[in-house]
């Protein structure tokens, strides 16, 4: 029997038994007992654990590209057994370079090769949508990852960050963060809904997040974690170039971007309703690299703050202009596009670490840019890192 047809029997399965019910007061509480106790009578849970086992892990390993990668997705919703099953069999994305959960997209990239991405921007509604691209020089179908919103204040700017295309708010229950800028559009700001580490200081005293006067989520404090600082130099003499940014990656500590390097990395969504399965938390691996998630205060660290700077680019003289190799990735000349790399102040650094791009952007249609991004940072963090580029900056060009 196919794999397909097993999930959907098993779902079938348990969606016919908690249709059941005659009274609607105590649905709720006759339905989950009923499908535990049915569960429990099935032939689903006398499978053997190796056979079980052994049978994901060929899932997980001939399902490693998207859409077909919504297959392990599927047997992490089937039951607990198999979930926990699956939390151990599926890599993280630093190691498998995989974006499989929502969780991945708080977590750091692959630290072999970058992670290709697209951005497509909407200027009738001003949102941005955020793709994991499928195919290498295909921009047209991708797996939805993020989407941001263009919010324009009297003093600044918000672009509100959101797992759900159709719902970019702040009230959202999907909502993970935001970027703001200043009224110039010459300082951002990044802001996580959760805690990037322990001891990390917020910046709104907010205990709950309320939508249409009821509480979301009571039990687990929520607010605006600064994890990030974007500046943009300002161009007095009106000469004109390429922007000048830095990056100042509050939440990562310098050592990050070396060979052995570690970042933090968040395990689960604090929110129950931003992840499917919100007790279990997914990549709890057991491995020290990604232990990082309880990493202290940055503060008290003695390597510094990761600060990321974007890389000079050089003037050609037969185009005449400058230029930067995106090795094919862009194809569009526009002062939006960037690359990033390390940068540490009265340090030597070695040459393959300052040629060694984290993140590069750039445009390719209308409307259309690609976003190239791996470890340390996250996808959250690099989208919103390229939002601030989308910005007029009149004193930076």
């Amino acid at each position: 029997m196919p794999f397909k047809s097993i999930i959907h029997d098993v779902k079938g399965e348990l969606g016919s038994i908690s249709r059941k019910g005659k009274s609607r007061s105590l649905r709720v509480v006759q339905d989950s007992l009923v499908c535990i106790n049915a569960f429990k009578q099935s032939y689903w849970a006398n499978v053997p654990y190796e056979l079980l086992r052994d049978v994901l892990m060929r899932i997980e390993e001939s399902e490693v590209t998207w859409p077909t990668r919504k297959t392990v997705v599927s047997c992490a919703g089937v039951c607990r057994n198999w979930r926990e099953i699956m939390k151990e069999i599926v890599k993280t994305l630093e190691i498998s370079g995989n974006l499989t959960f929502p969780i991945s997209l708080k977590q750091p990239g692959p630290r072999d090769s970058l992670l290709q991405c697209y951005i497509k921007r909407s200027c009738n509604n001003q949102t941005y949508y955020l793709y994991l691209g499928l195919y290498q020089f295909s921009n047209e179908d991708g797996k939805f990852l993020l989407a941001a919103r263009k919010c324009r204040r009297p003093t600044c700017t918000d672009y509100i960050i959101s797992l759900n295309a159709d719902d970019v708010s702040k009230g959202s229950n999907t909502y993970i963060g935001k970027l703001r800028s200043n009224f110039l559009g010459t300082k951002f700001e990044i802001y996580d809904s959760q805690p990037p580490n322990v001891g990390a200081k917020v910046t709104k005293s907010c205990s709950t997040r309320l939508m249409n006067a009821k509480q979301i989520s009571p039990r687990v404090p929520t607010g605006s974690y600064p994890i990030a600082h974007i500046s943009y130099k300002l161009n007095v003499l009106g000469s004109r170039g390429p922007r000048r940014m830095q990056c100042i990656m509050d939440a990562i500590p310098t050592s990050s971007s070396e060979l052995e390097g570690v970042a933090p990395m968040q395990t689960e969504f604090l929110h129950s309703n931003l992840d499917t399965f919100p007790s279990l938390p997914f990549f709890r691996s057991k491995s020290t690299r990604t232990k990082s998630s309880q990493l202290g205060p940055l503060s008290s660290l003695r390597d510094g703050i990761l600060v990321l700077k974007n890389k000079a680019p050089r003037w050609h003289e037969q185009l005449q202009c400058w230029c930067l190799n995106f090795n094919g990735r862009v194809t569009v000349a526009s002062v939006k596009n960037f690359q990033l790399v390390a940068f540490a102040e009265n340090v030597v650094v070695r040459q393959e670490q300052q040629e060694n791009v984290i993140l590069q952007f750039g445009k390719v249609g209308n409307d259309v840019f690609t976003m190239d991004y791996q470890y340390p940072i996250s996808a959250f963090q690099a989208f919103a890192i390229c939002l601030s580029s989308f910005d007029t900056k009149i004193a930076c060009e």
